[in-house]
């Protein structure tokens, strides 16, 4: 087994690095988060393809703690925000304020980052700040700097937003416009754990306070995995697939299916196309395979496409559900 501490000096070795990697941060976040292995695979491709994550599920389903545990596993710095109604760009941006220097008497602004300046960003109950305070975090997602009073401030790599929303509080909430939504790679819903993994939880969470995790790497060897991604090449046979995929969700597309047609008011924009192919090539390097398939594509289909179709009035009133859709398109292709 290859040293974690250490970067491989070729790609092949890396590759295998990178497999090695995910099989044990897998395992150190299973000292602490029982169950949720798709959860933790897609954060784990979100994170080698520089992609950020929406999280959807109830409250007490570790959302929270997940990420946390994948910081400390990572031996990235970790910034928390609690999204609420009062919190306004500059909780999450930081400011300038009005310093004076006390053997000069001279007064000057200093700027004073704030929570957004981590490697591993929690946007906790995301929903719950208006659109405003929301769009603070658009610049970060999609450029990694910030700009506050005229100056641009970079945010270290690796940097990466994982969003939790509550499906189930809707007083107080104000929808995430979609276009930070299409900023998010991935929409992954957490659902409830297993009977045995409930077990678990209920047997080793009850004992007494956790323990740090020993770190499995740090930031330099993501950053290394995250290059090789960019890196591996993709079949024209994957590419188009992927492109195909994405176009059968647009309503006014050829490739549109009649229940396309029907339930769906907007399809999936180019940038779903950008994310299939790049989750599928992280799947693919952190599987130790040198090139994605088609079934690294359909893998991570559902959360690339799932908040990128905007289902219409007809759908609400006959129960369509998004999941179901996207069901149907792997089926046919």
């Amino acid at each position: 087994m290859s040293d974690l501490n250490h970067l491989p000096d070729s790609p092949a070795a890396l590759l295998e690095f990178a497999s090695e990697a995910r099989t044990r941060i897998g395992a150190r976040i299973g000292e602490r988060v029982f169950g949720q292995q798709h959860v933790v695979e897609h954060l784990l491709i979100a994170l080698f393809s520089r992609g950020h994550t929406l999280m959807m599920g109830v409250p007490g389903l570790a959302k929270t703690l997940l990420v946390q545990t994948l910081s400390e596993a990572l031996e990235l710095r970790f910034g928390r925000i609690q999204f609420t109604p009062d919190l306004m760009p500059s909780d999450i941006t930081g400011t300038d304020i009005l310093e004076e220097d006390p053997e000069t008497g001279r007064r000057r602004f200093t700027f004073v980052p704030g929570p957004v300046f981590a490697n591993l960003l929690l946007a906790d109950e995301i929903n719950r700040t208006p659109p405003k305070t929301q769009a603070a975090l658009l610049q970060a997602m999609q450029e990694q700097q910030v700009t506050v009073g005229g100056r641009t401030y970079g945010i270290d790599s690796p940097f990466l937003v994982f969003a939790t929303q509550n499906p189930i509080e809707q007083e107080g909430t104000y929808p995430l416009p979609e276009a930070q939504l299409d900023r998010f790679m991935f929409h992954v819903t957490v659902d409830y754990p297993t009977l045995q993994d409930e077990l678990q939880i209920g047997r080793m969470t009850t004992r007494g306070t956790s323990q740090r995790l020993a770190p499995v790497m740090g930031p330099e060897q993501i950053m290394a995995i995250q290059r090789l991604v960019r890196e591996v090449e993709v079949s024209d046979t994957v590419n188009e697939y992927a492109v195909r995929l994405v176009r059968s969700t647009r309503p006014t597309d050829e490739s549109a299916g009649s229940e396309i047609r029907r339930f769906v008011s907007f399809g999936a924009g180019p940038r779903a196309t950008q994310f299939l192919v790049l989750g599928a090539k992280a799947r693919a390097v952190l599987n130790g395979h040198p090139v994605p398939s088609i079934d690294d594509v359909r893998a991570v289909a559902p959360a690339v496409l799932r908040h990128r179709i905007l289902l219409n009035f007809l759908a609400e009133s006959e129960s369509v559900k998004t999941d179901d859709l996207i069901a149907q398109l792997l089926n046919r292709r």
